[in-house]
């Protein structure tokens, strides 16, 4: 996949490009189905199938006590997307110019002139421009006006359900990693890097690896169940997400137990798949107690991993089509 962040960067129009605009945050099953229909009119025309998204967030600039926490980092969706079939990822900068562009002048000067469009597919709320001129209606008379087809989705769901990052976002508040897999397609995951800690756990007869991630989102506090992949094996393991609060509060960590493991994992980068919740953060009365209560979670946990297995991006894709990348988030 081919990815621009300046559209001086094109020297010409890609061919016959079938395109969709969204900010596509967390990459959901919804999204995915976006990008299936993309790829699969691309093939039926034999040209090009292309995103484009926007950095940053457009409310970080227009409402940015609105913004929503992200899904994915950057580097995620990218990912993802890559492993979605998609040809060309057109990343523009969202800025106030941008912001206060005339819809005709978006459609003429970008979609139509600069990436070419034949057929573009959006969402049936979908709106752009100053002031939100560019809702689906204008689009259709653009469509008739530039010589492009329009497709507009109706909301895709499951379960009389649609599929949003809104209810992601919602799922990761309440510590539902487990219900997350039925609107993401995947494990939630976090990737970060392994820096030096305090060396509580250890001292605890339980060593841990304390986690750096830009992930801006997180799973309610809590210990949880994780597949844990460094380098290119998975582990299993347990993550507590909080404060410790049975000692000194302390800023949020993310402590990791990797279950019969050694080796030294400092400056090392591990991705973690979420895959069920054991149980709230505690304050413990003694340092005894959170032991019992850390042999607890080890044995709820190999419970939980005997049979678990890593659900990928790759496994749920099924476009069809040959990819570049692995899409393994």
């Amino acid at each position: 996949m081919q990815v621009i962040r300046n559209l001086d960067n094109l020297s010409e129009p890609p061919c016959r490009t079938v395109l969709t605009i969204g900010n596509f945050d967390g990459v959901h099953l919804g999204h995915r189905e976006i990008f299936r229909r993309v790829v699969d009119q691309a093939r039926a025309l034999q040209g090009t199938a292309v995103v484009m998204t926007f950095e940053p967030h457009p409310l970080r600039l227009l409402a940015p006590d609105k913004a929503p926490l992200r899904l994915n980092t950057p580097e995620e969706k990218v990912r993802l997307l890559a492993a979605s079939c998609i040809d060309l990822l057109v990343v523009l900068n969202f800025t106030r110019e941008l912001a206060e562009m005339p819809a005709e002048d978006f459609v003429r000067e970008i979609l139509v002139r600069r990436l070419g469009v034949r057929h573009l597919i959006v969402g049936y709320d979908y709106a752009f421009g100053r002031d939100r001129q560019g809702d689906t209606a204008f689009l259709a008379g653009q469509a008739r006006l530039h010589g492009f087809t329009l497709e507009i989705l109706e909301p895709i769901m499951a379960e009389q359900q649609a599929y949003s990052s809104t209810a992601i976002r919602r799922i990761l508040r309440e510590g539902r990693v487990a219900d997350a897999i039925k609107v993401l397609g995947r494990n939630f995951t976090l990737d970060g890097e392994v820096v030096h800690g305090d060396g509580r756990g250890r001292k605890l007869g339980f060593p841990t690896a304390n986690l750096v991630t830009q992930k801006e989102i997180l799973p309610r506090d809590g210990v949880y169940a994780v597949k844990v992949k460094w380098r290119e094996a998975n582990y299993d393991g347990v993550i507590n997400i909080g404060c410790r609060p049975t000692f000194a509060p302390s800023a949020p960590t993310l402590e990791i137990h990797l279950l019969d493991f050694q080796a030294d994992l400092y400056g090392e980068r591990l991705r973690i798949y979420f895959v069920d919740r054991l149980r709230d953060e505690e304050r413990f009365p003694s340092v005894e107690a959170l032991q019992e209560a850390v042999l607890d979670d080890i044995v709820r946990a190999r419970q939980v991993l005997a049979d678990a297995q890593v659900v990928e991006y790759r496994e749920y894709l099924d476009c069809g089509y040959s990819c570049t990348s692995d899409g393994e988030n």
